[in-house]
C-alpha cells in the first residue's frame, strides 16, 4: 500500500469529526496577528502568537525516541548538510521560550526511506534495526533545541516535510506537527548530488495531504547552498 493511501484510508476511517482539529488546525481556528511571522518565531510585539497546527505522527514515527538523545542525528545517512534550529515557544506565556521541553524529530532520507520501518508495502527497502534520521534534544533556556541532519528527500504524496513532536519536561505530548519546506530550495537540493537519481518531489505543499489546508504555521525558513550546507529556523508554539 502507498503512503499517501495509507493516510486517506486512515483519514477516512476516522471521520471527518475526528480529523477536523487536525486538517483546520492551521485554517481558520486561529487568526494570525498582524505582526506574526509565520513558522519561524511566531511572535508579535504584543506577546500574542498563533499555536502550531496539529499534524499527524504517522505512519512512521519513532518506537522509543527516549533511547536516541542526539543532537547529530545523521548516522550513515549521505546528503546536503542541515543544521535544524527549533524554538519550542509556550502561547500561554507571552509567547516565551519553553526550556526543558523535549523535542524529537524524525525524517526520511535523500531517497524517500525511514529507519525503523520497511520490508512492506509502504516501505520496501528493510530499516528495522537502524535509527538514522531519528533524535531527542531538550530545550535550553531560550527554548531552543539544534540538530545536525541531511536535507531529507521525499516520497510519493508527500511534500518535503519533518516530523516534530513536542513533550513537557515531565513526558507530557504537548505537540505533534511537521515542518514545511520552501519549494525552491527543495528544487536545487533535489537536482544534483546524491538526491538527482529520487528526481523532484512528485507533490507540492498545496497538492499535499497534510499541508493541503495551508503551511501558515509550518513552513520554515532556510538558508544556505548544497555546497556550504542548510540551516532550517522555525518555531512552533504550544500551550504548555
Amino acid at each position: 500500500m502507498e503512503r499517501k493511501e495509507f493516510l486517506r484510508r486512515t483519514f477516512s476511517a476516522l471521520g471527518i469529526a475526528a480529523i477536523s482539529p487536525m486538517v483546520n488546525a492551521c485554517g481558520t481556528a486561529d487568526t494570525v496577528e498582524p505582526e506574526t511571522t509565520a513558522g519561524t518565531g511566531t511572535t508579535t510585539g504584543t506577546g500574542s502568537c498563533t499555536e502550531t497546527s496539529d499534524e499527524t505522527e504517522g505512519p512512521f514515527p519513532t518506537k522509543t525516541p527516549t533511547s536516541l538523545v542526539a543532537k547529530d542525528i545523521t548516522s550513515d545517512r549521505q546528503g546536503n548538510k542541515l543544521t535544524i534550529k527549533i524554538t519550542v515557544q509556550n502561547k500561554n506565556n507571552s509567547c516565551a521560550g519553553l526550556a526543558g521541553a523535549l523535542v524529537d524529530i524524525w525524517h526520511c532520507d535523500a531517497a524517500g526511506n525511514y529507519s525503523e520501518y520497511g520490508g512492506t508495502g509502504m516501505q520496501s527497502t528493510n530499516y528495522q534495526s537502524v535509527h538514522f534520521l531519528r533524535g531527542r534534544q531538550t530545550s535550553d533556556a531560550n527554548g531552543l533545541v539544534t540538530f545536525t541532519s541531511i536535507y531529507p528527500g521525499w516520497y510519493g504524496g508527500r511534500a518535503p516535510h519533518i516530523h516534530v513532536h513536542v513533550y513537557s519536561s515531565s513526558g507530557k505530548s504537548l505537540k505533534i506537527s511537521q515542518i514545511a519546506f520552501p519549494e525552491d530550495i527543495s528544487k536545487v537540493v533535489y537536482a544534483q548530488g546524491v538526491y538527482a537519481s529520487h528526481g523532484q518531489a512528485d507533490t507540492s505543499n498545496a497538492r499535499d495531504n497534510v499541508f493541503s489546508d495551508g503551511v501558515t504555521t509550518n513552513m520554515s525558513i532556510v538558508t544556505g547552498s548544497p555546497s556550504a550546507g542548510y540551516e532550517l529556523t522555525w518555531a512552533i508554539v504550544v500551550a504548555a
